[in-house]
C-alpha cells in the first residue's frame, strides 16, 4: 500500500493533466482562432468539467472538447484512486512520521542497534535510555513494534537476519549491536552478517546454551550472554556469598546510582600518556578510583598499583561517581 501514494504515480498525474492543457490550448486555438489565453481558459474550464462559457461554433471544437472532458473524466478519476487507496493504507496520516522516523536514524552516529525487542531487548533498551545512549531497535512483530512506539524509540521493521534491514538502522554508523532475539539461528545470522559488514564492531549477541554461545563466538561475537545461566549463577551467588552479591549490588549502575563504573582511554595525545598512576594523582585530582587496566595489547592488569604506567591506548576502569569520572575523563581528553 505505501506505493500506492508515490511520488512517481503522483508525477504521472500532473503530466497527464499539463499535456491535456497544452494540448486542449492549441486545439481551441488553431479551431476557433481564440488568442493564447481564451484558448487557455477554455481549456481549463472544460477540462474541470465546470462547464463552457458557450457551446463551441465549429465541429472540431466541440470534438476537442469532447476530449477534453474524457480527459479530465480520467485524470480525475486516477487521483481518485490514489488518495483512496492512499487514506485506506493509513498513507497520508503516517507517510510524515515514517519519513521523519528514518530521517532520526540516518542521522544517527556511534549508535547501538538492537535486534530482537523481547524481553532481553527492551531490557538493554532500558539501559541504554538511563545511560543517555542513542539506540535503534530492530524487530519484525507486531508487539515489539507497539512497545517501541510506545516508549518513543527509534525502531525498524525488519529482521536483523536481512543485510537491508542492518543498513537501514545505520549498520556502517553505529558503535555497537546487540543481537537479543529469542532464536539462536537469527542471531547466530545477525552476528555473521553484522560482522562480515562491519568486522571491527562490537558485537554482543544472547545465547541459550554453550553449544549456541561457542557458535557465536565463531561467527564472530565479542561478548556472549546466556540469561539462564546467568540467571542461575546470580541466584547461587545471593546464597553463598549474600554480601558480597549486596556490595555489587550497590556498586552497578542499576542498584546504586552514585557509584558507577566507566571506561576510559588514553587518548595519544593526552598529556598524561606514559606516566604513572602515581605520578598523575588520580585519586587526588578527580576523586575516582582506577580498578584495572586494559592494556593496549588487550591483556588485563586486574590489580593495578600505583606505580602501573598509563600508556596511550590503554583503557581505564575507573569507578567512582558521576562528577569524579567527569572529572577523569577531563585529566585524560585529548589535547589538539
Amino acid at each position: 500500500m505505501r506505493d500506492s501514494f508515490s511520488p512517481r504515480r503522483v508525477g504521472y498525474a500532473l503530466a497527464g493533466l499539463l499535456a491535456v492543457f497544452a494540448g486542449g490550448t492549441v486545439a481551441f486555438h488553431e479551431s476557433l482562432g481564440e488568442n493564447w489565453l481564451q484558448a487557455f481558459y477554455r481549456t481549463v474550464v472544460t477540462t474541470s468539467l465546470a462547464g463552457l462559457d458557450t457551446v463551441p461554433r465549429t465541429n472540431s471544437a466541440r470534438v476537442v472538447s469532447i476530449v477534453l472532458v474524457i480527459a479530465g473524466l480520467t485524470i480525475f478519476a486516477y487521483v481518485a484512486t490514489i488518495l483512496v487507496e492512499g487514506i485506506a493504507g493509513g498513507i497520508l496520516t503516517g507517510a510524515l512520521a515514517e519519513r521523519r522516523r528514518r530521517r532520526k536514524i540516518e542521522r544517527l552516529s556511534d549508535h547501538y542497534i538492537i535486534c530482537g525487542y523481547g524481553r532481553v531487548g527492551r531490557r538493554v533498551a532500558a539501559e541504554f535510555r538511563e545511560a543517555g545512549n542513542d539506540y535503534v531497535v530492530l524487530d519484525f512483530s507486531e508487539s515489539a513494534i507497539a512497545a517501541a512506539r510506545e516508549r518513543g524509540d527509534r525502531f525498524v521493521e525488519g529482521t536483523g537476519t536481512e543485510d537491508e534491514d542492518l543498513v537501514e538502522a545505520g549498520l556502517e554508523r553505529a558503535r555497537g549491536l546487540v543481537a537479543s532475539s529469542d532464536s539462536d539461528a537469527d542471531n547466530l545470522y545477525i552476528t555473521l552478517s553484522a560482522r562480515a559488514a562491519r568486522p571491527d564492531l562490537l558485537i554482543v549477541a544472547r545465547a541459550s546454551d554453550e553449544d549456541a554461545a561457542r557458535k557465536l563466538r565463531l561467527a564472530g561475537a565479542d561478548r556472549v550472554v546466556q540469561p539462564y545461566s546467568t540467571a542461575g549463577k546470580e541466584m547461587a551467588k545471593l546464597v553463598l556469598r549474600p554480601q558480597v552479591a549486596a556490595f555489587l549490588d550497590i556498586v552497578s549502575t542499576s542498584g546504586g546510582p552514585e557509584l558507577r563504573f566507566e571506561e576510559i582511554e588514553v587518548a595519544e595525545t593526552c598529556e598524561q600518556a606514559g606516566k604513572s598512576i602515581r605520578d598523575v594523582r588520580v585519586r587526588q585530582e578527580t576523586g575516582a578510583m582506577i580498578v584495572a587496566l586494559r592494556k593496549r595489547d588487550g591483556t588485563f592488569d586486574t590489580t593495578p598499583t600505583p606505580d602501573a604506567t598509563l600508556d596511550a591506548g590503554d583503557v581505564m576502569i575507573a569507578a567512582g561517581t558521576p562528577d569524579e569520572l567527569r572529572r577523569l575523563e577531563e585529566l585524560f581528553e585529548a589535547v589538539a
